[in-house]
């Protein structure tokens, strides 16, 4: 019994491989090989169908064939630790990080990041910020909404397409706010350094007041607080209303 077992385990090992890496690993001993080439394709499309409808920018960029050859890299290379097919597009934005290829443009990991934060946040579980009246934006803490996630790019991301292919990366990194409105839309916008930065605070200092928020940013920018108030406040109503960031709500005694 124990031999039989082995025997069906490397049986699995072997079909396994094949399946993962047909051009180096021949079919398995006493399998039908019309059978085992409707697996193989069963299970590479099924693949290249998922991860390119996450993907379409990124597929286009790089085109079919090389596309081919990248998902194929990795259902080869990589060994996924979810059973859900949702968390895999994220899954396959790491190992791209991890194992950048000379044959890809530079720029690929972080396109394809960027492309995956818009299922990210429509899969999302996590609920929109409470309304709360803008006067109390000043004297309370903040947080930012968890359906609101400022980024950080080293190449922009936004505007990569086939005829849009940079080989080196602009001076200025990339700054985004990507969100979901309460109508479950993705919105994506560019973000000023200092509307980047203020983001960025209330999240590294939630004790902070909005008022403490904003004359720290001042400080750090190094401008006359007085003439920044009045711009940074309508900054912070605007995110308030599209509800980017809001009130911390007050601890239940």
């Amino acid at each position: 019994m124990a031999e039989a077992r082995q025997t069906l385990h490397q049986q699995q090992q072997a079909l396994t491989r094949y399946l993962r890496d047909p051009e180096h690993w021949p079919i398995p001993l006493g399998m039908d090989a019309a059978r085992a080439q409707v697996y193989r394709d069963l299970i590479f499309e099924n693949m290249r169908s998922l991860l390119s409808g996450t993907f379409p920018v990124l597929v286009s960029v790089l085109g079919q064939d090389p596309w081919r050859a990248c998902v194929r890299r990795f259902l080869r290379e990589h060994r996924c630790a979810t059973p859900k097919f949702g968390d895999i597009a994220e899954e396959f934005v790491g190992y791209l990080a991890d194992h950048p290829s000379p044959d890809w443009p530079p720029f690929v990991a972080e396109l394809a990041h960027y492309e995956w934060v818009e299922m990210a946040l429509l899969q999302s579980e996590a609920e929109p910020l409470l309304a709360h009246d803008e006067t109390s934006l000043l004297d309370s803490p903040l947080r930012v909404s968890p359906l609101a996630w400022p980024l950080a790019y080293q190449w922009p991301v936004h505007r990569l397409a086939p005829n849009y292919q940079p080989s080196t990366p602009p001076a200025r990194p990339t700054l985004l706010l990507v969100r979901r409105t309460r109508g479950s839309a993705v919105r994506f916008s560019e973000l000023s350094p200092l509307a980047w930065r203020l983001l960025q605070r209330i999240e590294a200092y939630p004790g902070l007041t909005g008022r403490g928020q904003l004359l720290a940013l001042a400080r750090e920018a190094g401008v006359d607080s007085v003439e920044f108030m009045d711009s940074a406040v309508a900054l912070l109503r605007r995110m308030q209303v599209e509800g980017v960031v809001g009130v911390q709500p007050h601890p239940v005694n």
